[in-house]
């Protein structure tokens, strides 16, 4: 096998083990790990944060909620790919925001939650 070929198979073999499918069961898990203290998925009930049920699909600032004005003033539509963006570094991505939320850093883990909540509808 040349090198061109070898390095084709191997890039095609690291995709293919790198990429996965996002799992909600495994979202739900890391929900109720790291967001359930200030997030319900009830439909209207606050908690220190906003009811997170509909939230993709969502414009930000919309749900009955006190809201900063950042937030409100933002113009972001929470489709997966905003909320991979917003939930790695809430305050890097709305400066002003009020949530206190450091970042969930790790990408499986993002993914699968971001999944999850695609499902709280």
């Amino acid at each position: 096998m040349n090198k061109i070929a070898l390095a084709a198979t191997l890039f095609a073999i690291c995709l293919s083990t790198s990429a996965r499918a996002a799992d909600p069961e495994a979202g739900g898990k890391v929900f109720r790990a790291q967001c359930t203290a200030c997030h319900s998925i009830v439909p209207g009930k606050k908690l220190v944060g906003p009811s997170l049920f509909g939230v993709v699909g969502r414009k930000a600032g919309t749900e009955d909620f006190a809201y900063s004005e950042a937030n409100k003033s933002s113009g972001i539509i929470w489709d997966e790919a905003t909320l991979e963006k917003y939930l790695v570094s809430p305050k890097a991505m709305v400066p002003g925001t009020k949530m206190t939320y450091a970042g969930l850093k790790n990408d499986t883990q993002r993914a699968d939650l971001i999944a999850y909540l695609a499902t709280i509808k």
